[in-house]
């Protein structure tokens, strides 16, 4: 169904069709249909279940009305109807419920609009003409997100370091600040709080992907995402706790591998023991952020990550950020960290309590709630560092001063310092 990623007007597809219950609700329709330019025999009489039957055998149209009415389980039934609609097509819903949970729930389905019963001619008026916008907007940019597309997971070394924190941030502000069309994929199945940071429901689409990797395609990517912003999509699951998770880590790869056609930019919120369980995850991430705090735990296990890189994931670059920093009462301090790590810390993000707990007040992610806050300024630089990669930033490790990379060779320039006085540069 409609997705912001895919708004390119199909090809040969009729441009308008509509499956209503009831005789009142088509002669509101049909006059509206005739002033748009389209056919009103379009206007068929049945609802959802007649409208899945006709399309599992026939092209989907552009712009498709059904009448949820009749439906027992509306959710369930739109997801029955995305299976037969081809991508691209934009879904108006009619319906006779007044309950703003299933208007929210159907929006993040992939609905463009829920219209309430009674219909007035104006307002489906409007909502037609809001979904032939969609195909009517501009393409500007289409073309970049073909030939550009960096992939940055986050890792954090203990729990709380905040890397669910900066994965939400970094995706809000590539799809606000920066434009680009961004998913953001949290892969903590049970207890994963991407959607709740951003405010949204999760919906059930990682768990049936879990369940079904075969069926993962650009269809299922544009009906199980849910819509954070025009640019930004989220993938996430409140899976029952009660329920291992039962998975090769195959559909994850194909995530991986289907977000990489539709979105310029993704985000993944791993958790550590994901790279133990299915390192072939990091298989096509260009980026990797060790998030960590300056205690001796911390350290041990950043060591133990950066050298789990080095062997199981040596194309993707590692970038090192102490999240919620306290300088005076750090446990150990930022030189001892480093001598440690045998590297330098790339960034310090320092610790805001009151600006952390105004955006849970807000429902609103950590960058968005506090723009003028001192750790707001450096995860827009880390976004800025990583949204400025060139093709051969991702691809070479030569080039240390144009390289996401550049000083990061720590290790190698201090052995060569206790043997020489003369530096050489470092490959």
């Amino acid at each position: 169904m409609n997705a912001p990623w895919k708004s390119g007007l199909p090809g040969n597809r009729d441009p308008f069709a509509a499956y209503i219950c009831d005789d009142a609700a088509l002669d509101v329709l049909r006059p509206v249909v005739i002033e748009m330019g389209w056919q009103p025999e379009k206007c068929n009489k049945g609802g959802l279940r007649n409208a899945i039957q006709s399309l599992s055998v026939s092209a989907s149209p552009a712009i498709l009305v059904v009448d949820l009415s009749e439906s027992g389980d509306p959710l369930n039934d739109i997801n029955a109807l995305a299976e037969v609609c081809e991508p691209g097509t934009v879904v108006i819903a009619i319906g006779q419920v007044n309950d703003v949970r299933l208007y929210r729930d159907l929006l993040s389905s992939g609905i463009h609009d829920y219209l309430l019963k009674p219909l007035s001619a104006q307002q489906v008026h409007d909502s037609l003409n809001q979904a032939l916008a969609v195909f009517t907007a501009p393409k500007a940019g289409e073309a970049e997100q073909v030939q550009r597309h960096i992939s940055t997971a986050i890792v954090g070394t203990r729990g709380g370091v905040g890397a669910s924190t900066l994965a939400t941030s970094l995706s809000w502000l590539f799809s606000e600040e920066h434009k680009a069309p961004t998913a953001l994929l949290d892969l903590d199945v049970h207890f994963g709080t991407g959607a709740l940071a951003l405010d949204l429901e999760p919906g059930r689409g990682l768990t049936d992907a879990i369940d079904n990797p075969s069926r993962i395609d650009g269809l299922f990517i544009e009906r199980a995402m849910i819509r954070a912003n025009d640019n930004l999509s989220i993938l996430s699951a409140e899976a029952p706790i009660n329920q291992p998770l039962m998975t090769d880590g195959a559909a994850f790869v194909q995530l991986e591998e289907e977000f990489r056609q539709a979105f310029e930019m993704t985000v993944i919120d791993m958790p550590r023991n994901m790279l133990i369980n299915f390192p072939h995850l990091l298989g096509d991430v260009n980026l990797v952020i060790v998030a960590c705090e300056l205690t001796l735990a911390s350290a041990r296990d950043t060591i133990r990550i950066l050298s789990w890189l080095k062997t199981n994931a040596a194309h993707a670059h590692p970038m090192v950020v102490a999240n919620k920093v306290q300088t005076a009462t750090a446990e150990i301090s930022k030189a001892d960290f480093e001598a440690s790590i045998e590297r330098k810390i790339d960034f310090i993000v320092p610790y805001d309590i009151k600006a952390a707990s105004n955006a849970a007040k807000l429902g609103q992610v950590f960058v968005e709630a506090n723009r003028s806050s001192k750790a707001t300024s450096v995860i827009k630089q880390i976004g800025e560092r990583i949204m400025g990669a060139s093709e051969d930033d991702l691809e070479s490790l030569t080039e240390e001063k144009k390289s996401l990379l550049g000083g990061f060779d720590l290790k190698s320039l201090l052995s060569k310092k206790d043997k020489s006085e003369e530096v050489e540069p470092a490959e």
